[in-house]
């Protein structure tokens, strides 16, 4: 496994890019906290994430490559309410949309729902997304059910074992996003 700081990220981002398009499973930073990450549209990868956490039957969200994209892939009940949400982002939001186009992840990322939830972290990791042109899983760094990842040192072995590598700066003290759902004509806020 391997380590990249933000300084490294920038140095190799084209071979980093490359591997997260051709399939490589990472963790990554948001301005949250840490999470496991791959291309959403590559099946096999998105399997693994599914293996390494034990999780298999609730979706997992993206980091969107832009506002752009979001718009393109989602159908919306209350346009004003997206939009309001949409001009949010980046931030600590996880929007759940409703899908326009199913193909634009592979269907274990979101597990062939007519949903997604998309984020924009405001983090310079969010350019990774942008830059590669496809959404990245993103979903916290633990096995389902124990704590997340917070700091390198309580990385979960059996998680380190199975990854390809880890873009890490340091410790994070922050929660989970908010999750917001738009799939209504009301949206509707929930804590995780």
């Amino acid at each position: 496994m391997e380590i990249y700081n933000q300084d490294e990220f920038k140095l190799y981002k084209d071979q980093i890019l490359d591997k997260i398009k051709n399939g490589a499973v990472f963790i990554h930073p948001t301005d949250t906290i840490y999470g496991l990450g791959c291309n959403a549209q590559d099946s096999e990868a998105v399997n693994k994430i599914r293996k390494i956490k034990q999780r298999y039957k609730q979706p997992f969200s993206v980091i969107a490559p832009s506002k752009d994209w979001i718009f393109n892939v989602c159908k919306c009940p209350n346009k004003a309410e997206c939009d309001k949400w949409l001009m949010r982002l980046p931030g600590p939001y996880t929007l759940i949309i409703s899908l326009n186009d199913k193909s634009v992840v592979a269907k274990e990322t979101n597990n062939g729902l007519d949903t997604l939830g998309v984020r924009i972290p405001n983090h310079w990791f969010s350019a990774a997304a942008k830059e590669s042109g496809v959404p990245i899983v993103t979903t916290s760094a633990n096995i389902t059910g124990d704590s997340f990842m917070t700091s390198i040192e309580n990385l979960d072995d059996d998680i380190k074992n199975q990854i390809d590598f880890v873009i890490y700066e340091g410790e994070k003290k922050g929660e989970p996003s908010k999750i917001v759902d738009l799939t209504k004509e009301k949206s509707e806020e929930k804590s995780r």
